[in-house]
């Protein structure tokens, strides 16, 4: 039984989409750092020793107020993001994961998800310091995705504010109003300084989240380098091991609707356009007004597949 659900995590994370693939990391971080415990736990008996380990281990994970601890552990800044220990905790974290994660995924496609992610956590971070530093505790540390998914939260709500979201006992509510819920509640959290830092860096997500949106809207792709840097770091550790030299996947895109041409010698439309002779980009933008006005459960097949192949596009 544990081959078999070890073979078909293996077989999601290299076959899933991006938010299947981050979902995993963090479950998997998650698992691996109760294990340790209970096997400090074994190891060392109830002497109280494995609680002192246990939590210095999780010390050298988290992200630190203290500059001098921040530059001893500068890896810091990336594994407090897919760092857990509560189980409610990773559980609200991993469900909005995969609520935004998926809708980003599918209006710019899925090769931004995760420099939205990173970018959004290294931000958190940033504004957790700098707070920490001059307002609370310097001796401050934070864990958790919260930051990281705020960022998608709010791209999300910037890319399609009318998104309708089903939620239990409310029914269909407007992904631009659950978003504005999330935010109020951490400024109301700062407000009563309860857990100050983490709600502090749910805004610095945020922020990067709308400015995000708001950059590749004029233009520039913030996830472009960052997945670059990623790419060769892949190529590095394939040669590493020895493994050759991989080239991207062929991908393929074909538009919805095709043209075709008759036996009677019609002349075939250019790819770029449909029946009516919309360009690609108009044909797109007819897509997200209708989803703004109606939602996206008002697309027709052919427009959710459209929209689909669309936010594959690099």
């Amino acid at each position: 039984m544990i081959q078999s659900i070890w073979e078909e995590i293996r077989r999601e994370f290299r076959h899933g989409n991006m938010v299947t693939r981050l979902i995993i990391a963090n479950v998997s971080v998650f698992v691996l750092v109760w294990l340790i415990y209970l096997l400090m736990l074994l190891t060392l008996g109830h002497s109280g020793n494995h609680h002192t380990y246990f939590d210095k281990m999780i010390e050298y994970l988290c992200m630190p107020a203290d500059w001098k601890h921040l530059l001893l552990r500068p890896w810091s800044l990336f594994t407090y993001m897919f760092l857990h220990q509560e189980p409610l905790h990773i559980f609200f974290n991993m469900i909005m994961l995969y609520w935004f994660g998926r809708i980003v995924g599918d209006f710019i496609g899925d090769h931004r998800v995760l420099p939205i992610y990173l970018i959004g956590g290294l931000a958190g971070a940033l504004l957790f310091f700098v707070f920490a530093n001059a307002f609370f505790d310097a001796d401050a540390i934070m864990l958790g995705a919260s930051a990281a998914v705020m960022a998608l939260a709010v791209a999300a709500a910037a890319l399609a504010p009318d998104y309708l979201m089903r939620l239990i006992l409310l029914g269909d509510v407007k992904l631009k109003y659950v978003v504005a819920v999330l935010l109020i509640l951490d400024l109301v959290a700062i407000g009563k300084e309860s857990n100050t830092g983490g709600h502090v860096a749910h805004l610095g997500g945020a922020l990067i989240g709308g400015l995000f949106v708001q950059q590749l809207r004029a233009g520039n792709d913030w996830s472009a380098p960052i997945n670059r840097l990623l790419d060769k770091i892949l190529q590095l550790f394939r040669s590493i091991k020895g493994q050759p030299r991989k080239r991207g996947p062929h991908v393929v895109y074909r538009n919805p609707v095709k043209a075709t041409t008759e036996a009677g010698g019609k002349q075939r439309r250019k790819p770029s356009e449909d029946s009516n002779g919309l360009s690609y980009q108009e044909q797109l933008d007819a897509i997200l007004d209708k989803i703004k006005q109606s939602g996206y459960n008002s697309l027709s097949t052919e427009e959710k597949e459209f929209l689909f192949n669309a936010s594959n596009r690099k």
